[in-house]
C-alpha cells in the first residue's frame, strides 16, 4: 500500500516522498478509520484526501465552505488529468442535476460541494447512489459553536454519513483550539478517531509586532529592507487602494486586491503578483486562500484581525517554502479602539436584523414560505443604497442570520461563461441540415470544446468568434438564440457573491433570534478579540509561544527569533539565568519599592552587570517602573 500511494503521489504531484504527517493520515483513511488532521496553513492538507482517492474505486466528497479554493482545486485536479466537479451556491439546477449525474455513473473522482448544499433534496437524494470511498471535510473548525467560523450548515454533516454507511471520515483544519478540537469529534459522530497533530510551530517565521504610529512609513522600511514578495493585509477596500498607492510612489512596485474590484483586475494583480511583476498585494482577508505562492517573504499586518485563528492563517502564507520569513504587525493605541467599536457593531439589535431580513426577502421579492434553497446574486451595497440600511450593520445582521441557520452569503463566486447541449446528436444533425446559417456556428462550438452533451463545459465566447470570424458579441447573439431554440443551455460569466436561503422565508415577526445564544457569541467574540490584543500588547512572552499555547500547544523554550526575543537575547543570558533573576525581582519589589542600588543589594548576586542588564530589559519592557523618589517598583503580572 505504501508503495502505491508514493507512486501517485510521483505520478500526480511530482513529489518523491510525503511531508510530515501526510503518509499517517493517509494510511489512517486507508484502514478505514475516522480522522482528524491538524495541520497548520500550508502543510499540504489537500493531499491527505486526494491521494487516497486515487488510491480507491468511487469518488471522494469534498465539503469546503471557501468557493474559491473549491473551484481552484477542481481546475488544478483537472489539469493533472483528474475528472472533478464542484456543487457550489449559483448553480442552475439543471447544472447540478447534471453534475451529480455524473458522479453517480462514474465519470467524477472528486465532487467538491458547499455546506449549504449538503440540506438539499436533490443531492440526498443522488448520494446513496454514488459510489463513496471518503467524505473530506475541509475547514472542520465551522462545524463547532466554540469556534471562531460556526456554520450552521456543517452540522447536517452527520446526517449525511448515515445515508453512505461505512464510508470513512477525514476532518481537516488549520486552527482549531483543543475545545473545538473536541468538538469537531463529537459533532462529527466519530468512533474511535485517529487523531494527527502537526505542530503549530513555524520555525523559519519571525513574528514582529511594532508599535507605530506612522504605519505607511514603517511599512515603506520593511519593503525596502526585506528583499522579495510581500503580503499586507487592511480591513478596508478602500484602504487596500490607498496603501498600494503610496508604495507605487515611493518605487514599490503593488497592486491592490479586494473583492469589490472586477474579476479582471483581481485576476491580472494576482498574475502579476504570482509571476514577480508586482512585489507586494495590499488586500482585504479575500486575499490568500488557494494561492500556491510558496516564496512569500513578509507578511504584514496593519490592521488587527478579530482573532488569532485568521491572524495565524493569514501570518502563516509567508515563507511556507520554510525559509525565513517574517509576519510582522502594525499597532498602536487606535487599533484597540477601533477593536472595541467592531465588538459593538458585530452585534447589533435585534430589532435590526429583522429589519435586514424584511428588506432581503422584498430585495428578491421572495414571498413568504418558499425560497429554502434559492440562491440569489447579492450585490450588498446597492442592498444597502436602495433601503438607506447601514452596511456594517447589514453585513453583522448577515453573520447572525447565518448562525441562526436562516441563510448563507458565500465570497465573491467567478463563474466562468459555459455552455451544455440539451439537444442529443443526432437530433442536433437534423436542426443543423435545416437551419445552415447556424450550422457553421455548431461545428466550431463542437470542434473547440469535449464533453459538451455530457455536462456543463467552460467556455471563451472570445475565442469562439474568432474561431467562427465574428465579433464577440455576435457569438454570444448566436448562442442565445440557440438557447431560444432549446439546442443548448448556455450560462453567461459573472462575478457576484451568493445569498442562500436555508429555509422558507419567515415572516419578519416569526423570526426568532435566540437571545442567549447570541449573548454566548459575543462573549467568545470578546474572548478571542481579548486573546489578540494580548498577543500584540505583550512586551515579556515569546510571541510563538503564545500562539502556541492558544491553540493548546505547549512550547517549552522561545523561539529566539520574535521581536521579544531579540530583544532579550541581547542580554546575553539563558532562559533559565534570566528567568531565575526575574522572579527574584519580582519577589523583592512585589513588596515595595526600592532605589536600584537597594535592589542589586538585596538581589547578592556576584554578577552586578548581568542583575543591571535583567533590571534594564525589565524596564524597557515596562516590567518595573519608577514611581516618586527614583524608585522601583514592580508593574508585570
Amino acid at each position: 500500500m505504501i508503495s502505491r500511494i508514493q507512486q501517485i503521489l510521483t505520478r500526480y504531484w511530482g513529489h518523491s516522498q510525503f511531508r510530515p504527517l501526510q503518509q499517517d493520515i493517509i494510511l489512517s483513511v486507508l484502514d478505514g478509520h475516522d480522522t482528524l488532521a491538524l495541520m497548520p496553513t500550508g502543510g499540504g492538507k489537500s493531499i491527505c484526501f486526494q491521494v487516497p482517492a486515487l488510491t480507491k474505486e468511487g469518488i471522494c466528497i469534498v465539503i469546503s465552505p471557501l468557493i474559491a479554493l473549491m473551484k481552484d482545486q477542481v481546475e488544478r485536479l483537472k489539469s493533472q488529468g483528474i475528472p472533478a466537479v464542484a456543487v457550489v451556491s449559483g448553480m442552475s439546477r439543471k447544472e447540478i442535476d447534471i453534475t451529480l449525474d455524473n458522479c453517480i455513473h462514474g465519470k467524477e473522482k472528486f465532487l467538491y460541494i458547499s455546506p449549504e448544499r449538503l440540506s438539499s433534496d436533490v443531492f440526498r437524494a443522488r448520494l446513496p447512489q454514488m459510489n463513496v470511498n471518503l467524505l473530506a471535510i475541509d475547514e472542520a473548525h465551522c462545524i463547532s459553536q466554540w469556534g471562531y467560523d460556526f456554520r450552521p450548515s456543517y452540522l447536517a454533516i452527520a446526517e449525511i454519513r448515515t445515508l453512505i454507511p461505512g464510508v470513512p471520515v477525514l476532518a481537516l483544519t488549520a486552527t482549531a483550539t483543543a475545545d473545538v478540537q473536541q468538538d469537531i469529534l463529537e459533532k462529527l459522530e466519530f468512533k474511535n478517531p485517529n487523531v494527527f497533530k502537526k505542530s503549530f510551530e513555524r520555525k523559519n517565521l519571525s513574528y514582529i509586532v511594532l508599535h507605530e504610529e506612522d504605519k505607511n512609513g514603517r511599512l515603506l522600511k520593511i519593503a525596502q529592507n526585506i528583499a522579495g514578495t510581500g503580503i499586507v493585509y487592511v480591513r478596508t477596500r478602500k484602504k487596500t487602494r490607498e496603501v498600494a498607492e503610496f508604495l507605487a510612489k515611493n518605487g514599490i512596485k503593488a497592486g491592490y486586491y479586494n473583492a469589490g474590484l472586477s474579476r479582471d483586475i483581481r485576476h491580472r494583480v494576482q498574475e502579476d503578483w504570482m509571476s514577480n511583476k508586482l512585489r507586494i498585494v495590499v488586500a482585504t482577508n479575500a486575499f490568500g486562500m488557494g494561492i500556491d505562492k510558496s516564496e512569500v517573504r513578509f507578511v504584514v499586518h496593519m490592521d488587527l484581525p478579530d482573532n488569532l485563528e485568521a491572524y495565524y492563517q493569514e501570518a502563516g502564507r509567508a515563507g511556507r517554502d520554510e525559509k525565513k520569513s517574517w509576519a510582522i504587525t502594525l499597532f498602536n493605541q487606535s487599533d484597540r479602539a477601533e477593536m472595541e467599536h467592531r465588538a459593538l457593531v458585530s452585534f447589533p439589535e435585534i430589532s435590526v436584523i429583522r429589519n435586514t431580513y424584511q428588506a432581503l426577502g422584498n430585495y428578491f421579492q421572495l414571498p413568504v414560505g418558499i425560497g429554502k434553497g434559492n440562491s440569489y446574486p447579492f450585490d450588498i451595497s446597492n442592498f444597502c443604497s436602495t433601503y438607506e440600511l447601514n452596511m456594517s450593520e447589514v453585513f453583522s445582521s448577515l453573520k447572525i442570520l447565518e448562525l441562526q441557520g436562516l441563510l448563507s452569503l458565500t465570497e465573491t463566486i467567478e463563474f466562468y461563461a459555459r455552455v451544455h447541449f440539451t439537444m442529443r446528436s443526432e437530433h442536433l444533425y437534423e436542426f443543423q441540415v435545416k437551419n445552415p446559417r447556424l450550422d457553421q456556428f455548431i461545428k466550431v462550438l463542437l470542434r473547440s470544446y469535449e464533453g459538451l452533451f455530457d455536462e456543463y463545459v467552460k467556455i471563451n465566447e472570445s475565442e469562439i468568434a474568432l474561431r467562427a470570424g465574428m465579433s464577440r458579441a455576435e457569438a454570444i447573439q448566436q448562442l442565445e438564440l440557440l438557447v431560444k431554440l432549446n439546442v443548448l443551455d448556455y450560462k453567461a460569466a459573472s462575478d457576484t457573491p451568493q445569498l442562500v436561503y436555508l429555509t422558507e422565508r419567515l415572516d419578519s415577526r416569526d423570526l426568532h433570534i435566540d437571545r442567549q445564544h447570541l449573548s454566548d457569541r459575543k462573549q467568545r467574540y470578546l474572548v478571542r478579540a481579548k486573546a489578540m490584543m494580548n498577543y500584540v500588547e505583550t512586551h515579556h512572552d515569546c510571541r510563538s509561544q503564545v500562539l502556541l499555547a492558544y491553540f493548546g500547544e505547549d512550547a517549552s523554550r522561545r523561539c529566539g527569533v520574535c521581536d521579544v526575543c531579540m530583544q532579550r537575547n541581547k542580554i546575553g543570558l539563558s532562559d533559565l539565568e534570566f528567568n531565575r533573576i526575574r522572579a527574584s525581582v519580582q519577589g523583592i519589589l512585589g513588596d515595595y519599592p526600592l532605589l536600584l542600588n537597594e535592589l542589586v543589594s538585596k538581589l547578592g548576586q556576584n554578577e552586578e552587570g548581568e542583575l543591571i542588564k535583567v533590571i534594564e530589559w525589565l524596564i524597557d519592557n515596562e516590567e518595573i517602573r519608577y514611581t516618586k523618589g527614583n524608585k522601583l517598583a514592580w508593574n508585570g503580572d
